[in-house]
């Protein structure tokens, strides 16, 4: 019973470990006219509310759920 018990514990840890998987993406955002970097432009992935804001250089990171496509 007991070993039992510990399958059944190491597979639903496994498999909520294993679906909380994200990806970090980095990234510069720079103007197509002067090749500048843009300053404060909004960053999100498509079809979620996860998103962030370019620095001052126009750097970004974002954690990105390993379901979520990116280009």
């Amino acid at each position: 019973m007991k070993k039992l018990t510990y399958l059944l514990l190491c597979l639903v840890l496994g498999i909520g470990l294993a679906t909380a998987q994200t990806r970090k993406v980095t990234g510069t955002v720079i103007s197509a006219e002067d090749s500048e970097p843009i300053i404060g432009a909004s960053v999100i992935v498509k079809g979620t509310t996860t998103g962030t804001v370019t620095d001052f250089d126009g750097a970004f990171s974002l954690d990105v759920p390993s379901s979520a496509k990116t280009k």
